[in-house]
C-alpha cells in the first residue's frame, strides 16, 4: 500500500485552494471558508486525481467534504495517509 505523508496532502490543499498560514487545514470543510466553493472544489478533485493517479467517481466528488473526509477517500485507494 503506498503511503502518502500527512503533510503533502495538507500542502496539497494549501496550493490548490489558495489558503493562508492561519487556516486549520485539518479541521476544513467544503464551503466554510470562501476559498473552498464549487469552482476550487472541481479544482481539488483534479490535483488529487493527477498527485496520486485515480479518478474518483461521482458520489466520492460529492463526499470530499473535508480534509477528514479526503484522507478517508483516498484509503479506497489503498494510499495510506501517514504522519
Amino acid at each position: 500500500m503506498p503511503s502518502v505523508l500527512r503533510s503533502d496532502l495538507k500542502q496539497l490543499f494549501v496550493d490548490t485552494l489558495n489558503l493562508g498560514p492561519e487556516v486549520d487545514v485539518e479541521g476544513l470543510k467544503y464551503n466554510s471558508i470562501k476559498a473552498w466553493d464549487s469552482v476550487a472544489h472541481m479544482a481539488l478533485v483534479a490535483a488529487l486525481e493527477t498527485e496520486f493517479d485515480i479518478m474518483l467517481d461521482t458520489d466520492e466528488v460529492l463526499d470530499l467534504s473535508s480534509f477528514k473526509k479526503c484522507v478517508e477517500i483516498l484509503g479506497k485507494y489503498d494510499l495510506e495517509i501517514v504522519a
